[in-house]
């Protein structure tokens, strides 16, 4: 609200200026009100609207009810529940503390609604790495892009390489991907190497 002396002078500005033909309608955003509230202060009317300042409801918890409800909610019974779980609980126990609302209210001032829920620590599975100790033990392979000469066309390149020596040790090339063209590969690579070891 704004002081009684300062709307005293500022309805003297308002006044000249409305006097020298200001409509009341473009003074009042430049005073930071509307125009009823201009008019009201040259009728010399009080506000008749109330005015709630400090306003306490009556059935506000007390700092003991608080530290109650804070004990209960951090009982081994209740430490995992929420605020809307607590409640219930309690009621059927015939226990009334606090609305879930207010439950919520004062756990969050707490800084109490994270993790209240039972949880499983977090366990990360590393993959078992794949060693090889010689060659042709372990194959690794992909499927590369080649591009042709044709925006948008492309032939794939099935390649398998030895993970121990980093040698290439079967490629084919098609003009679309699947895994039946991938295990042909593999298949040519297998018959090599039988046919490898015959001539040995």
């Amino acid at each position: 609200m704004i002081p009684l002396a300062v709307r005293k002078d500022i309805l003297i500005l308002v006044t000249q200026a409305h006097t020298d033909g200001a409509p009341f309608y473009k003074i009042a955003p430049i005073v930071g009100c509307c125009t009823r509230t201009l008019k009201r202060w040259q009728a010399n009317e009080q506000d008749k609207r109330t005015q709630r300042i400090n306003f306490e409801p009556t059935n506000k918890l007390s700092q003991e009810e608080r530290e109650q409800l804070i004990s209960v909610a951090n009982n081994e019974s209740y430490k995992n529940l929420s605020s809307h779980q607590i409640v219930p609980k309690l009621a059927d126990k015939g226990i009334y503390l606090a609305s879930e609302s207010t439950f919520y209210r004062v756990l969050k001032e707490h800084k109490q609604l994270t993790h209240r829920h039972k949880q499983k620590e977090g366990s990360r599975h590393k993959p078992t790495p794949l060693v090889a100790s010689e060659p042709n033990q372990i194959y690794s392979w992909d499927i590369t892009y080649l591009p042709t000469t044709v925006q948008g066309v492309f032939y794939y390149l099935y390649l398998f390489m030895d993970i121990y020596s980093r040698k290439i040790v079967g490629w084919q090339i098609y003009t679309k991907q699947s895994s039946e063209l991938a295990s042909e590969v593999i298949k040519d690579k297998c018959l090599t190497k039988i046919n490898d070891i015959k001539l040995d």
